[in-house]
Parts: C-alpha cells; sequence; structure tokens
C-alpha cells in the first residue's frame, strides 16, 4: 500500500506516511492543505476496492457516522472517493490504542477500567441515540490520548464489516470480543456493543479475555455457550458492584443483559459514587416488569476474603432461587398476618391471661400478653450484635444490606440510626429498621506518578472521599511538563474523609542562568576549569597568534559578565603562537622561478649577484635563511645569483676587449646594476 505515499487525493489531502494496517484498511498520516493541517487517511484495501456492493456501503454508511460529534469518538471530517479510491478522513490522534496500553500495564486497576469503561460507554451511549451500532468494539478501536481521554473509532467500517460472518484468521482479534448473537449471525443492536464492552472491561481486569482458544471458531462457540470464569477469581481486588456491572453486560441471554448503554451507565455513575454498592439483576417479566435491571442493593456488608469468594460462586445460583423466595416471602407474609388476626380473636374471646403462640411470629416469642402500642426504645450508640433481642419481644429489629451505611460518628458495627425513632408510639410487631456504621468512608490512595493533571483529578474524584487537593508546582528534569511527578501521600496510603492530598505537577526542566566568566588571556586549562564550575560546557577553537602566547585564551563568547543558561556552550579560541613558514629550497632554480616559489609564502625577496664559473649566470647560488628553516610572514630572503665566470685580465688588445665587452652577458640584478655600469665604463673609456 506504499503506492499511495506521496499522493494527493481530491487535490487537497498529500498522503505523508502510513500509521496503521487493518484487515479491511490502511492508515495514513497526511496533510490536508486546505485547512493546513495533519490528518488521519483511512483508504480501503484492493480486496474490498473491488467489491462494488461494498463500497455502496460502505460510502453511505461513513457518512452517517460523520454526522456524529462527540468527544469520546474520533471525528470524521470527509468521506470521498478519488481515482477509484474509498478513503476517509479522520482527526490525527496523538495517542496509543487501548491494546496497547493493556500490553504495558495489564491488569489495570478497577479505577483506571471504571475510567475507561465510562467514557466507551458514553461513544456509545451518544452513538446508539442516532441508530449507529458499532459491532467492532475492542481495545484495538479505542484510543487514549495523553490526557487520559478515550476516542473511538472505526464506526462505519465495523458497520460494513458486520455482512460477513465469516470467522477467519483475520477476525481473531476481534471474535474474542463478539457477542453470542454476532457469532450465531442472528440480527445485531445495540446490546452487541454492550456485550462487547462487558468483555473490554473483563480483560482490562484480570488482564486476559474471557473466553481464548486455536481457532476463531472456537472462541465463537465458547461466546454462544460458555460461562466465563468470575473476575475476582482471577483478581481478588475487583470490587463486587464492579464485577457485577461486567458480567451482567456479558450476559448471552438479550433478556439479562443491560436494555441500553444508558442503563450501564447509570450502575457504572452509581458505583462510581459508592464503590462498596452491590447489584441484584432481575430478568425481564420479573418483580421489576419490562426491565433488565431490578432492585439495587446498597451498600454491601463488608465480607472476608473466604466468604466474598465463595459468594461470587454462587451469585448467579442465587439470582436464579431470587423469584422463588419472594414467593415463600410472600406466602410466608401472609401465613404470619392470618395468625396474628387467629391469635387476637382468641384473646378477645377468652378474656384469658394465658400465653398464646404465633406459630408464624416473626419474634418467635410470646408474652402472657401483647400490648397494642409500645414506644420505640434507642437503640442508636449500640453494638448491634449485642442487641439482646429477648428484650424486645414486641418489636421486630430488621437489618438488611442496605442498612450497612458509612458514618464518620460511630464505630464499625455500631448502630447509627434508626427508623422509626427512638420516643416513637408504635403498634406492636412494627418493624424497627436499624442502621449499622461501617465506620468512616475510607479508601487507597491510587497510583497518580506520570499521569496528566487532569487525569490526575479525575481518578482522586472516582473515589467518592471528600478530599482537600492541594496542587503544587516543581521543576524536573524526568517527569513531561503537566503531569504528576509525587504525591503526599504516596501510592496505597489509606485515605479517609477530610484527608488533605497534596499532588505536585510538573513545569518541566528547570532553566538556571549562570555568569559567563572573563577567560580571555587566562590558560587554556583554567579557562575550561573555570566555565565548567559555573556549569556550562566548553567549545574551542585554536588559531595562530602573534601576540597571545600559545595555549592562551585569544577570544571567547559569549562575552564575559553575560547570562548564559546551564548547560550551554561557552566558545573560547585559543592560541596556537606565532604561524612559521618552511623555507624551501631554491637553490640552483633561476632567478624567476625561485623568486616565484618564495612570494607564494608571503615572503619578501631581495638578490645579490657574484661571479662563478661552475654555476650557469642567472642562477640561485646560495639563499639565506637557509633552506628548511622557520620564519616568519613577511621576512626578507635573500638569493644570491651567479653571474657567471670572473671576466679575463685587461691586457687584452682594444679590439679583444671591444669583441668581448660585445658578448652578451647574464643581466644583472637591480642591486648590482650600478656597480656594473661602473665597470663598464672604466673598461670602455
Amino acid at each position: 500500500m506504499e503506492k499511495y505515499i506521496g499522493k494527493l487525493l481530491d487535490g487537497r489531502y498529500e498522503i505523508l506516511e502510513i500509521i496503521g494496517v487493518g484487515g479491511m484498511a490502511v492508515v495514513y498520516k497526511a496533510m490536508d492543505h486546505r485547512l493546513n493541517r495533519l490528518v488521519a487517511v483511512k483508504i480501503l484495501k484492493d480486496d474490498y476496492l473491488n467489491d462494488a456492493d461494498f463500497r455502496r456501503r460502505f460510502h453511505g454508511e461513513s457518512q452517517a457516522v460523520a454526522m456524529m460529534s462527540h468527544p469520546n469518538i474520533v471525528s470524521v471530517y470527509d468521506v470521498s472517493r478519488n481515482e477509484g479510491i474509498e478513503y476517509i478522513v479522520m482527526e490525527l490522534i496523538d495517542g496509543i490504542t487501548l491494546k496497547q496500553y493493556m500490553d504495558q500495564r495489564s491488569p489495570l486497576s478497577w479505577r483506571e477500567t471504571l475510567h475507561f469503561a465510562m467514557q466507551i460507554a458514553k461513544a456509545l451511549e451518544h452513538a446508539h441515540s442516532r441508530n449507529i451500532v458499532h459491532r467492532d468494539i475492542k481495545p484495538h478501536n479505542v484510543m487514549i490520548l495523553k490526557d487520559g481521554s478515550v476516542k473511538v473509532a472505526d464506526f462505519g467500517i465495523a458497520r460494513i464489516a458486520s455482512a460477513s460472518n465469516t470467522l477467519t484468521k483475520e477476525a481473531l482479534g476481534s471474535v474474542h470480543y463478539i457477542s453470542p448473537e454476532q457469532a450465531r449471525g442472528a440480527r445485531v443492536d445495540h446490546r452487541s456493543d454492550i456485550y462487547s464492552l462487558g468483555v473490554v472491561m473483563y480483560e482490562m481486569l484480570t488482564g486476559r479475555p474471557p473466553y481464548d482458544g486455536e481457532t476463531p471458531v472456537s472462541v465463537a462457540i465458547q461466546h454462544i455457550n460458555g460461562t466465563p470464569l468470575s473476575p475476582s477469581l482471577l483478581n481478588s481486588d475487583i470490587p463486587t458492584g464492579l464485577e457485577q456491572i461486567t458480567m451482567h453486560a456479558m450476559c448471552s441471554d438479550l433478556n439479562i443483559r443491560y436494555a441500553s448503554i444508558a442503563d450501564m451507565l447509570k450502575d457504572m455513575e452509581e458505583f462510581r459514587k459508592d464503590p462498596s454498592i452491590r447489584f441484584t439483576f432481575l430478568p425481564k417479566g420479573g418483580a421489576t416488569a419490562g426491565t433488565a435491571v431490578g432492585n439495587r442493593v446498597q451498600p454491601a456488608r463488608p465480607q472476608t476474603p473466604v466468604n466474598r469468594k465463595k459468594e461470587l460462586e454462587r451469585e448467579y445460583e442465587r439470582q436464579d432461587r431470587e423469584e422463588k423466595r419472594r414467593r415463600i416471602w410472600m406466602i410466608a407474609a401472609i401465613s404470619v398476618a392470618v395468625a396474628m388476626l387467629i391469635g387476637l380473636l382468641f384473646l378477645i374471646l377468652s378474656h384469658s391471661d394465658a400465653q398464646e403462640e404465633s406459630s408464624g411470629a416473626t419474634t418467635g416469642v410470646s408474652e402472657p400478653s401483647v400490648p397494642k402500642e409500645l414506644f420505640v426504645p434507642n437503640f442508636v450508640g449500640d453494638i448491634y450484635d449485642e442487641i439482646p433481642r429477648e428484650n424486645y419481644p414486641y418489636l421486630r429489629l430488621i437489618v438488611n444490606e442496605s442498612s450497612y451505611i458509612y458514618d464518620e460518628t460511630y464505630p464499625t458495627g455500631v448502630v447509627c440510626a434508626q427508623r422509626p425513632a427512638a420516643g416513637d408510639k408504635v403498634p406492636s410487631g412494627t418493624e424497627i429498621i436499624l442502621f449499622v456504621s461501617l465506620g468512616e468512608r475510607t479508601g487507597e490512595m491510587p497510583k497518580l506518578v506520570g499521569y496528566s493533571e487532569e487525569n490526575a483529578n479525575s481518578l482522586l474524584k472516582a473515589l467518592d472521599i471528600k478530599l482537600t487537593v492541594l496542587t503544587e508546582k516543581e521543576f524536573s528534569d524526568e517527569i513531561p511538563e503537566g503531569c504528576v511527578i509525587r504525591t503526599d501521600p504516596e501510592e496505597k496510603t489509606e485515605l479517609k474523609n477530610g484527608r488533605v492530598v497534596t499532588v505536585y505537577i510538573s513545569k518541566g526542566p528547570e532553566h538556571r542562568l549562570a555568569k559567563v566568566p572573563s577567560v580571555e588571556g587566562a590558560s587554556a586549562e583554567n579557562a575550561i576549569a573555570s566555565i565548567k564550575a559555573r556549569k556550562l560546557e566548553v567549545e574551542t577553537q585554536e588559531e595562530y597568534s602573534s601576540s597571545v602566547s600559545s595555549g592562551y585564551v585569544i577570544s571567547q563568547s559569549p562575552p564575559a559578565g553575560t547570562e548564559a543558561e546551564e548547560g550551554s556552550a561557552v566558545k573560547i579560541v585559543i592560541s596556537k603562537g606565532k604561524q612559521t613558514v618552511t623555507l624551501p629550497n631554491v637553490t640552483g632554480q633561476s632567478e624567476s622561478v625561485a623568486t616565484q616559489t618564495i612570494q607564494q609564502l608571503e615572503l619578501k625577496v631581495r638578490t645579490e649577484t657574484e661571479y662563478n664559473s661552475y654555476v650557469a649566470a642567472g642562477m640561485v647560488l646560495r639563499q639565506s635563511p637557509d633552506p628548511h628553516s622557520e620564519v616568519m610572514p613577511g621576512s626578507e630572503v635573500v638569493l644570491t645569483l651567479s653571474l657567471g665566470p670572473a671576466p679575463e685580465p685587461s691586457s687584452a688588445s682594444p679590439s679583444e676587449s671591444t669583441t668581448e665587452a660585445s658578448e652578451p652577458l647574464p643581466e644583472p640584478s637591480s642591486s648590482d646594476s650600478s656597480d656594473n655600469d661602473k665597470d663598464g665604463e672604466e673598461e670602455n673609456p
């Protein structure tokens, strides 16, 4: 698919590079030249481009998806065709997929799971409200941004892909999250997305999908017929309420599964406010006729890990027996009412003080006479388990799961409230509901180091504890700007209402300034030491200098006294001393060649002459300074030139002298021209 790189689609989108490859399409980074912004362009693979029906449906579905606008959905900017290419233009996300995030940190904490799941659910709620079903919710299609927010992608492609229910190896990544109705090839609606979200939550909490197998078909069959392990059996830190939400979303029976994503979001919000909450879900047609979500019982009494594990294993059995228990209670209530009525009639008719037994009486205790009314005692402040029930035979002391509440005033196990209130006059047999304290609401300090400030505040808020959160900002070389460096108290510390939590946010590396020292004229060694002592770096350069001795600083930049950022470089130029020239050997060369050689070295030339019987006239006899001597640029070099053999004595006849004098002689140097003229005058008076 690299054939598209460099291509300009519709004269607007320039394809730059591949950033992702999926089963149906390839995603490219591109430049939108019209709006001058980077975008992501998803181009369908050739196998799908050749299917005209697929292309038609893809285009229509994608245009519908482009109408959605939600902060948790990847925005679709454009859907187009260009030269037989079907493509979607989307916002370019700077982040990683949930799958990549899970690979790094799996399993996730229950708080992170809730944080991500609620955002995915909000995206689905928006899509479902517009009759758009994703059909391929999985961690690979969920993007996590640097600030911890979530965006769901691939709505249009997922919907079209669902037209084929063939399970191939290419579908293995999706089949782990497929709903039972999808696996059967049945009609799919918004509840399929709810199931897939439940599977994603299961994997976030436990670090593994609920079902796995060697082939896509084997995994799909497990979704249809299997029963997954309770998440808490794989991770004991999972709260019961969140486990119930996850498993209820994953129900294979559509009559038990959440009827809408809004119902699921509502339970998530209730759990976020009170992590100790428990839920009881009833099928359609039960006591809550017409709804998939039944009674919600909150909060639950704390349990030991052993009891909790046993209850989790029996959870679905209890739900199956729920309806039977309701019928039994109804029959029992009628029986009690009839028994009490018979007993009352018997008392009136017999006018006797004999003891009356009521076989269905809820107190299980009888008295010589039953008062019609009595005053409610004060149970507040009593330890619930130590209340002597036998002292209150005409009252029914009731404590149910919803009666256990958090209370800062009373210790755990102590009655903190009652209804009716103490002193109220009530009929005999009245139920007195006692509220037992769970103690002060507490939580555990989550791991916030490395999170953005916004994400850290969201995680603290999810604890639903009254905290005073303070923010301090510090410089940090390791933690990026805007992210958490540390917290006070530290991770896993118990938190209570009113606790002060300080979150330290990074301001990025600190830019400290240092004054540049004066090092001109100093030795290189001392200069480097002085600069480094101020936490500055040094850059050196060497040059010749006629005024600064070798090994000493000629100049510096920046100048002394200016301020520079610590770690920045100060440039210094170190002297190599005076620059010299090595004198070449020009002996035996002609005057013109020797002069040119010397002058090319920026040296001056002066010539002298003398007679020499062995060296031809005009050739260099010797030089001063000697060859290979080191001299300074601009120095003078003296070349001694040969005049040839000396002339014969003057005894020769005038005619001979004239003849000899008429022979050509080597041209004398300028320095000897005057002497030669005088000699000539003497020889030729």
